[in-house]
């Protein structure tokens, strides 16, 4: 074990800049261990982390946070630069209820230029802060991070083509946590680089130009096939062409864990004016065996025991292992089955069916609206596609389940994971509002199940399903519940729900995880002589409207609970049709606030919202049964 002598004594970024490189080489040793040590008790994102110590470093050595912008993409990468910025003590409440974020945040620190969760945002954040800086008269660099894999979004691409047309003094650092350097672009390369980034030979050539430019009758010929000439032998060699050919100036592949290149090649491109992209090269996970040899399971972890890697939860199937399961069995029988995943393979259970069937599967990237029009042409020429994307990143895609799929009414099958609160990652991958931007869309249906047992009913059920189709479902473990009790389950029925405990006077309606709590709601109610209905709706779209209205008859209290957005999401929804019914009972809807709701275990944030058991309890007892 390293010992952490010098982050101890650490006060602020003035001292990376007084460092010597063979210091800042320790140092970053220091930071890694600090990084492993850490989130082997709190979780988190570690691989890419143990990726981006040195790259941080340069940045942090040769740029002036405070001032100038550096702006993270995604920003699950962006622990070191916290660690730096002076939010190393608060490590132990990583991504805790109420403690330090795990992503860049403008309201936890002066150094956090921008809020990011999801990703391929960096450049259009930074272009925005380059443009207004130019417009405001103002004097700082920006500089936006972003990694390989966010560039496979269009939006990396569309900020790309606007600032390379803008031609604004501005720099990406595109951190390449995948690729190799290759060999055939090695010696050649680096000599294109050192030219480039010299101030004299931008200087000369520049002079030339206007020089060879203004010779009368040939300058402008002269100088077009000298272009010609000099384009031919880089596209040969050159593999950031397409970036130069984009507007950029184009530095690169840089070793990214050679601090002294990266902050050599940093303090020259701030010389060089117009858009940079400088492509670094790192390894996800460096500096811990497990997490470079497994970098995916190392990329967003549970605490975890640092001798093995191995993980300290109890390892319980998911509802993203039973869509993955239930697909591949019907891909067995069904040829004509697809699946498609938006950079998610693992994370939505579907890397068995890649392995089983990988002419079948399909990963676009990060590139969520390609993906939902990739599925509906699919649908339309007979396929049965199911697309598992987390409700967070569906809403990217909004356009393209409108207009590709709905409007023409395609069978696609959306696996909407993460439904409802997935704590820890926060805010940005809450997903709280999916209910509400899918029930307004004509021709979608959208359906949840309570526990493993109907979630893989609902899956069959979408498989023969000839229209668009929605399943949401939460993070974590399977509720099963046999464990509250037997009692028939009936088959999954068009628009129908179905009614767990049968009572009198309070109704509860339930969505999807909180039937589990409803229904515990229910048994301790009746263990105290009270007797309520407990109804699992099964089909938020549509709502059941015979059981509404033979509740309406029949109770004088009803109480919808979903993870979701209060706006614009179930209850809403019931609550239409109760005034259709002109309903005068008293009607409580409990979900999720109009506001967003920030990290934290699970329990804590529901507690918080009053959407555990015991927060429901008390309000149904105190406002239906207590005189």
């Amino acid at each position: 074990m390293i010992e952490l002598k010098r982050l101890s004594d650490y006060r602020d970024i003035q001292d990376i800049k007084s460092m010597k490189f063979s210091e800042l080489d320790e140092f970053a040793e220091e930071i890694r261990q600090f990084l492993i040590e850490s989130i082997s008790k709190t979780g988190g994102h570690l691989a890419s982390n143990l990726g981006v110590v040195e790259l941080t470093l340069a940045l942090h050595k040769v740029y002036n946070s405070g001032k100038d912008k550096i702006v993270w993409d995604v920003g699950h990468q962006a622990y070191v630069h916290k660690i730096l910025t002076g939010r190393k003590d608060e490590f132990p409440t990583l991504r805790q209820y109420r403690g330090l974020s795990g992503f860049p945040k403008r309201k936890e620190s002066p150094h956090d230029v921008f809020d990011t969760g999801h990703s391929s945002t960096s450049i259009s954040a930074g272009l925005g802060y380059a443009m207004s800086r130019d417009i405001l008269a103002e004097n700082y660099q920006v500089i936006s991070v972003i990694g390989d894999g966010a560039m496979t979004a269009g939006m990396a691409f569309e900020a790309l083509n606007h600032a390379g047309d803008k031609k604004t003094d501005f720099t990406v650092v595109l951190n390449d946590n995948e690729m190799s350097i290759s060999e055939n672009v090695g010696g050649l390369s680096r000599y294109l680089y050192k030219v480039r980034t010299e101030k004299v030979y931008q200087k000369v050539k520049e002079d030339m130009e206007t020089i060879v430019g203004n010779i009368p009758g040939i300058g402008k010929m002269m100088l077009k096939t000298a272009e010609k000439a000099k384009d031919s032998v880089k596209y040969f060699f050159v593999p950031g062409m397409f970036f130069e050919e984009l507007g950029f100036k184009y530095f690169g592949p840089i070793d990214g864990h050679d601090i002294e290149s990266l902050a050599e090649v940093f303090e020259k491109a701030k010389h060089v004016k117009g858009p940079k992209l400088i492509h670094v090269v790192t390894k996800k996970g460096k500096g811990y065996a497990p997490a470079e040899q497994n970098p995916e399971k190392f990329h967003g972890v549970s605490p975890f025991d640092i001798e093995t890697g191995k993980s300290l939860s109890k390892s319980s199937k998911t509802y993203s292992d039973v869509l993955g399961e239930t697909i591949l069995d019907m891909g067995e029988e069904r040829q004509n089955i697809v699946a498609i995943t938006a950079a998610m393979p693992s994370g939505t259970g579907l890397d068995k069916f890649k392995d089983r069937f990988p002419e079948r599967f399909f990963d676009v990237g990060i590139a969520e609206q390609h993906g939902v029009t990739l599925a509906a042409g699919m649908a339309a020429n007979g396929l049965k596609p199911f697309f598992a994307v987390y409700s967070t990143f569906l809403q990217r895609a909004y356009d393209q389940v409108i207009h590709d799929v709905c409007i023409q009414n395609l069978p696609v099958v959306f696996g909407i994971d993460r439904a409802g609160l997935v704590g820890n990652d926060g805010e940005t991958h809450h997903g709280s509002f999916d209910i509400s931007y899918l029930s307004h869309m004509p021709n979608m249906t959208i359906i949840s199940p309570k526990g493993e047992k109907e979630f893989k009913s609902m899956i069959a059920f979408g498989a023969e399903f000839e229209a668009p189709l929605a399943i949401r479902y939460g993070k974590g473990v399977c509720c099963d519940f046999v464990d509250y009790g037997e009692y028939p389950e009936k088959d999954i029925e068009y628009g129908v729900s179905e009614t767990i405990v049968q009572g009198e006077e309070v109704a509860i309606i339930a969505v999807g995880r909180m039937v589990e709590v409803g229904y515990k709601v229910a048994k301790r109610l009746e263990l105290e002589g009270r007797n309520i209905t407990l109804v699992n709706a099964r089909f938020i779209k549509p709502v059941d409207l015979e059981m509404v209205e033979n509740i309406s008859r029949t109770h004088r209290a009803i109480v919808t609970i979903e993870d979701n957005s209060i706006v614009g999401g179930f209850g809403s929804m019931v609550n239409t049709e109760l005034l259709k019914l002109r309903y005068s009972g008293e009607v409580v809807n409990l979900g999720i606030k109009d506001e967003f709701i920030e990290h934290g275990d699970n329990e804590d944030l529901y507690r918080e919202l009053g959407l555990d058991e015991d927060s429901v309890y008390r309000l149904i007892d105190k406002s239906f049964f207590k005189e």
